[in-house]
């Protein structure tokens, strides 16, 4: 009996396939990438709060996104790391650390899709009614909006991983190299057609909001845009438009993928590789596409670049 019930409680985790030969490789280039995910994240944060001319909402809602991707990052990536030095036989993971896993690991995945949505709505605001946007994007409507998509986000996730919690186990293997809601309910042998409906449910109002919120918003845009003469006013909107689309476009390719690969099992090599470039290569480009935009970031790297010259020419 001690026995099964060890067995019941300790999962067994399909990590990447990687070579011998290659996982120091593999190790080194996703510890850098982590490294520079805390940094870069974590800097734009703390630039934003310190300096003054940047409390404003885009900024301060951006800030959600810079904080999310460091929580994504930090469930996924540390436990990928220390898999990558382990052997087959000793990547196992305790079924409540499992479930803990899986609730964040979807937690970061919707609040991307609501944080890019309340981003939008401020462009909306500042771009179709510009002489409102100080009345309407108060401090006050930012926590709301802060709050509103995070705490969409829990309760749809929260759900989510209820109804799996919920199911009998009769497998201990996690085909992924980190726990999610797929993986977990595949451990039971009971019937998952409530998860099933629930799933896609989930998928269709939070994809479906995401999208049809954004394409609404940037029509709108758009169409003042091409009605407006102001050159200054069109130049405006395509730069801060222009980034958080190419954001949006990217997190909303990585979302079908992951999606779409958890179809074929045949292909169970290729999402492994997907979930984990979803949940690394997202937070790095975040904080590059959006870090570059704030003037007052560029300004700064510029400076960092400019006294290394001098200092290599003195050195000489």
């Amino acid at each position: 009996m001690e026995n099964q019930s060890f067995i019941s409680d300790i999962l067994i985790l399909e990590g990447l396939k990687v070579t011998p030969q290659s996982s120091s490789t593999a190790f080194i280039l996703l510890l850098f990438v982590y490294i520079f995910i805390m940094v870069s994240n974590l800097g734009l944060v703390i630039l934003i709060f310190s300096s003054r001319s940047l409390h404003q909402p885009m900024y301060l809602l951006f800030c959600n996104m810079s904080i999310n991707d460091v929580f994504g990052a930090t469930i996924i990536i540390p436990h990928v790391l220390r898999d990558l030095l382990l052997s087959d036989s000793e990547r196992y993971i305790h079924y409540i650390s499992c479930v803990t896993q899986a609730f964040c690991v979807h937690l970061h995945a919707s609040t991307s899709h609501t944080v890019l949505m309340i981003m939008a709505f401020d462009r909306y605001v500042a771009i179709c009614s510009p002489l409102r946007y100080s009345t309407i994007m108060t401090n006050r409507m930012v926590v709301k909006l802060s709050v509103a998509a995070w705490g969409t986000a829990l309760v749809l996730v929260a759900i989510l991983l209820g109804l799996s919690i919920r199911l009998s186990r009769c497998r201990s293997v996690i085909s992924n190299p980190f726990c999610d809601n797929a993986s977990l309910f595949k451990l039971s042998c009971e019937s998952l057609l409530i998860n099933q409906v629930y799933g896609l449910g989930y998928t269709v109002v939070l994809l479906g909001s995401s999208i049809g919120s954004v394409t609404l918003t940037y029509l709108k845009i758009a169409a003042v845009c091409l009605s407006s003469k102001n050159k200054a006013l069109n130049s405006k909107a395509l730069q801060t438009c222009a980034t958080h689309l190419t954001v949006y476009v990217i997190l909303l390719v990585s979302a079908f993928i992951i999606v779409i690969l958890h179809r074929f099992p045949q292909l169970s090599d290729h999402r492994k590789v997907a979930s984990v470039l979803g949940h690394v290569a997202l937070p790095a480009l975040n904080a590059v596409i959006y870090g570059l935009q704030i003037k007052q970031v560029r300004q700064r790297i510029t400076a960092v670049f400019h006294r290394n010259k001098v200092a290599l020419k003195e050195g000489n």
